[in-house]
């Protein structure tokens, strides 16, 4: 089974969140939704209430299919300071797997961590010029797939990178299938 892990913390974008794990989960893969706080319930930007399945720690000798980061402010300041966090966002980059990240994650998490070192990446507006200090080129589509990185630029784009992530994880028709269940069109 496909598995994914979806990274949370305080200030978490709501949106973002729900929509990855939801969508995912929709494709049948297998998500672990992963606090990078010190417990499991955090509380999202505009506060949703969410507990993680597990502590990032828990996570850490795991083997992922895709490792993903959310946005939103300061979640992704959150996740960017968790060492466990960034090391597996860089096991998976030795290994060139999927990398997924949206609003203002692309510069925050991967940017900061040279993660995205001569990629075309997408963020939310207004952290383009951080975004630029390790990406090739901040594009201004909703959603930039480079190899096994995927970054999208914010809530009104969440559905299309979750889908974007399932054909990526699962196949396109995978992706089509889940996209024309929820009337969505990608």
């Amino acid at each position: 089974m496909v598995k994914a892990l979806v990274g949370i913390a305080d200030g978490s974008e709501d949106i973002e969140t729900v929509t990855i794990v939801d969508t995912l989960r929709r494709a049948g893969v297998e998500v672990t939704l992963a606090s990078v706080m010190a417990g499991r319930e955090v509380t999202c930007a505009n506060g949703t209430r969410i507990t993680a399945d597990a502590l990032i720690q828990d996570c850490a000798d795991q083997d992922w299919d895709a490792v993903v980061a959310p946005g939103g402010m300061p979640g992704a300041e959150h996740l960017a300071a968790c060492a466990t966090f960034t090391a597996l966002l860089r096991k998976q980059q030795e290994k060139d797997a999927v990398i997924g990240a949206i609003c203002a994650a692309p510069a925050v998490v991967l940017a900061r961590h040279g993660i995205l070192k001569g990629k075309q990446a997408t963020c939310y507006p207004g952290f383009e010029e951080p975004l630029l200090e390790s990406a090739g080129m901040c594009m201004t589509q909703e959603v930039v797939v480079d190899g096994e990185v995927i970054t999208s630029r914010g809530p009104a784009t969440a559905l299309k990178f979750a889908l974007v992530l399932v054909g990526k994880l699962c196949g396109p028709e995978k992706s089509r299938e889940v996209g024309r269940g929820m009337l969505a069109n990608i």
